[in-house]
């Protein structure tokens, strides 16, 4: 079963100051909750251009770490990026970052087209609780970013 997260925000702040931010892959670790440890391994410290591969260890479980390698499959500087997953815990991971210049600031659209892996135990597991994970996940970035930028 194909799962998709949508997510749209806005910040009060230019184009090309939100960019950057998230242009820096470094800056992730910043908006992801610290009980998932996320870490960096590898490629995270260029600025981020298509075709580069970042290697991350991230905990889902207390005390289990997960490998995610990722690549930046598709930039438009200024608009928009997408990161796929070459290897991780899902089977399927397509996120689609975008960034509209609207008055006053800038609306950031996240969509995420993901599968489980593991056919029936995987979308149970889903279910009960790899989608509310997600969520909460989201929720904090949008609370973090705030943070960073400001709330009209």
């Amino acid at each position: 079963m194909i799962h998709y997260l949508h997510r749209e925000q806005f910040i009060p702040a230019s184009t090309e100051k939100v960019w950057n931010f998230f242009a820096d892959p470094r800056n992730l670790n910043d908006i992801t909750p610290a009980d998932m440890n996320f870490k960096i391994v590898t490629g995270g410290d260029d600025p981020m251009y298509e075709g580069q591969i970042i290697e991350y260890r991230v905990e889902f479980f207390r005390v289990i770490r997960s490998l995610w390698l990722t690549e930046i499959a598709h930039v438009r500087d200024g608009s928009y990026f997408v990161d796929e997953q070459r290897v991780g815990p899902y089977q399927f991971w397509y996120h689609e970052h975008w960034f509209e210049t609207v008055d006053d600031g800038v609306r950031i659209t996240d969509h995420v087209t993901y599968a489980m892996p593991f056919s029936l135990l995987g979308e149970v597991v889903h279910a009960f609780w790899i989608q509310k994970r997600l969520t909460a996940i989201f929720d904090y970035r949008q609370r973090k970013i705030i943070e960073l930028f400001g709330a009209t």
